[in-house]
């Protein structure tokens, strides 16, 4: 195997190691590359954002963002003003004291210069600056400026600005002192809208095409970004506007994290009308958090260190799970509320539960620079403790509440034990060694689950097209039979009870939630194939709805895909076309004139195995839709609302989101 790139980190300097092919014998000095300042950034951009595509993308507003709301935690400034621009660039500003520009004493260049340009500079290893920072690595925004085509930063200060522009991390305008009335004049800064006038920082940059796989923000990513942050901060206001979009929303939530519990659970069924709310510090540390429990099956959880999202969770959050569990066991002992269960175990006191935990702290270490996890060791002991004290005092002086949540979670107990034999069922082998395949799988030939894909369709006409359509070889077919059931509105028993279920259990190979094992997957591709109706979107939503509740790790590893069959098929003559919009055919009937046949395809069953080979299946020509969790918060909020027991906040969603289109043939 070649040897790709061996990266060493000695403080500013990267030394890319060698690579080297088979045929490569002469290994020397000269396959040493050094890469210094930006340059080694540039070189291996994922070692600093996590990745080239969007997420990366949206770390780089995050790594801006974050520095305002340090500057904020610090004591200075609570306006955050973000604009995104129609030719894509962005800009954040906010109202600090700007970042320094005088000359340092002992670099001999301007403070600002050196933060954009010096790997691990910054005023946040001072802990005399910056107490509670979440940008500890030192690379934020000297990152942002090595991956960005151009950066523009001004420092507002003494009825000045003072304007420096970069080109892909490298200085292209040296420091500038321009008055107000100077602005105009400046092609660069005239196009930069500068909302607080006295002191602070405007970074505003647009992203390197050469580096990113797109350089195109979703609004709706960092909005969740900006409404977490006003949540986490209720001194803290930011603005967002999208010029593309005509979109604008300010974010500002005087109840922090009791409001944001809150609106976890907005349209569900509650145990503890008022959320639970603590806020402690134990010396340097500052633990808080809000919980309120539900009738949902699932947990919400949300945690948080130094305002950075730690999406793998870490140290924190487990010792949080410890304290509620350990309080809520030893309450329902104590006051012998234990019946007709074996046990509580920690999942069963986390059932139903939502959560926001945010804790500050000198010094945290993130696994991974995107800062994802938390790893110190010791804060683990800290939050168990400080959360475990807390509930059981909070117990002891709210009866009342506190027998409604024990009630709640002695039900998921007993659901558990009630369900597992149905799970049982399913922890086996896996299908593929087992041989208990679905009898109506058409399963493919290929062991190799990294090219086969399995085909899920409704109805026995549009299986048997689609077994007749497929290769053999790599392609399986699994007939459903009607629609699935909707599993948001179901417990684990009744679900794990359905056949069709169980046969998509079985089939896939993986089993679900705790027990689900990645390395069983039995097909790459887990395609849903489903008619273009309204039944068909009804359907596919079904079964979304289950892949995320049981098998969510199939939607975040990129394994499930729509099909998207055509709605129409066009012929002029000997010329045929498929076409997949309204829109599309109509154009397309507009360019044609005359004579045009037009077929409508109301269902997979209508179209012969060679339309559907052709159209829908042939990796070749087919077009395929992967299924993505942009935010998983707005993705669980949203299944909630479409697929469970409230009718009127759906009816709500669906006249503020319907689009009705006249004369359209369903």
């Amino acid at each position: 195997m070649p040897l790709s790139c061996i990266k060493i980190i000695i403080l500013n300097t990267i030394i890319i190691g060698y690579i080297m092919d088979k045929e490569m014998d002469n290994y020397d000095s000269s396959q040493i590359q050094i890469l210094e300042g930006l340059k080694a950034v540039r070189k291996v951009p994922g070692m600093y954002i996590g990745s080239t595509g969007p997420d990366g993308l949206h770390h780089m507003v995050y790594e801006v963002v974050d520095n305002c709301i340090d500057e904020s935690m610090a004591g200075y400034g609570s306006d955050i003003n973000v604009i995104i621009y129609k030719d894509g660039s962005i800009s954040v500003e906010d109202d600090g004291r700007g970042i320094p520009v005088d000359i340092h004493p002992k670099y001999n260049r301007p403070g600002l210069e050196i933060v954009m340009t010096e790997l691990h500079s910054g005023a946040k290893f001072d802990k005399t600056v910056y107490k509670v920072t979440g940008g500890l690595h030192g690379v934020g925004v000297h990152v942002v400026n090595a991956l960005s085509e151009y950066l523009i930063a001004l420092v507002k200060k003494d009825n000045k600005i003072y304007y420096e522009k970069f080109e892909r991390g490298v200085p292209e305008s040296g420091l500038k002192e321009l008055s107000y009335g100077e602005i105009n004049g400046n092609n660069d800064i005239n196009n930069i809208q500068i909302k607080y006038k006295n002191t602070g920082t405007v970074i505003k940059f647009y992203p390197d095409k050469q580096i990113f796989d797109t350089t195109d923000f979703s609004y709706q990513v960092l909005t969740q970004r900006f409404m977490d942050l006003a949540f986490l901060n209720p001194n803290i206001t930011i603005e967002f506007t999208d010029e593309r979009s005509n979109k604008h929303e300010k974010f500002h939530f005087d109840g922090g994290l009791i409001e944001y519990v809150k609106f976890l659970n907005e349209g569900r069924e509650l145990i503890n009308k008022d959320p639970i709310y603590c806020k402690e510090e134990y010396k340097e540390y500052m633990v808080e958090f809000a919980l309120q429990y539900n009738n949902d099956i699932s947990e919400i959880d949300e945690s948080f260190v130094n305002n950075i999202k730690t999406s793998e969770g870490g140290t924190h959050l487990t010792g949080f799970h410890t304290g509620i569990s350990r309080a809520i066991i030893d309450y329902a002992k104590t006051k012998n509320l234990v019946k007709g269960v074996t046990a509580i175990t920690g999942d069963d006191t986390r059932e139903g539960l939502a959560f926001v935990l945010h804790v500050k702290m000198l010094n945290p270490q993130f696994e991974g620079q995107t800062k994802e996890k938390l790893g110190n060791s010791v804060v683990k002991s800290i939050v168990s403790s400080i959360t475990e004290k807390f509930l059981k005092d909070y117990f002891e002086s709210y009866p009342p509440i506190t027998e409604a949540i024990i009630k709640r979670v002695l039900a998921a107990a007993a659901a558990r034990e009630a369900s597992r034999k149905a799970k049982d069922l399913i922890r086996r082998k896996t299908a593929l060694e087992s041989g208990t395949l679905p009898g109506k799988l058409a399963d493919c030939s290929s062991n190799d689950n990294e090219k086969t894909e399995v085909y899920i369709v409704e109805g026995d006409s549009a299986g048997g097209s689609a077994k007749q359509a497929r290769n053999r070889e790599y392609q399986a077919i699994l007939p459903l039979r009607g629609k699935i059931l909707n599993v948001e509105k179901s417990n684990d028993n009744k679900v794990l009870e359905n056949e069709e279920i169980k046969n998509l259990i079985t089939a896939i190979g993986t089993s679900i939630k705790d027990k689900f094992e990645i390395r069983n997957l039995r097909y790459n591709k887990i395609i849903i194939m489903t008619d273009a109706d309204v039944d068909g979107a009804h359907i596919r939503t079904l079964l979304l709805t289950f892949f995320y509740r049981y098998m969510k790790e199939l939607i975040e590893g990129g394994h499930v895909y729509f099909a998207q069959p055509p709605l129409y098929r066009i012929q002029k003559g000997s010329d045929i076309h498929y076409v997949f919009l309204e829109d599309e055919k109509d154009d397309l009937v507009k360019k044609l004139g005359n004579n045009v046949i037009i077929q409508r395809f109301k269902g997979l069953g209508e179209m012969n195995p060679e339309q559907l080979w052709e159209t829908t299946m042939n990796p070749e020509s087919r077009k395929l839709v992967q299924v993505s969790i942009e935010d998983a918060l707005y993705a669980d909020q949203l299944f909630n609302l479409l697929m469970g027991d409230k009718v009127e906040p759906r009816r709500k969603f669906i006249e503020d989101n319907a689009k009705f289109v006249q004369n359209l043939d369903i």
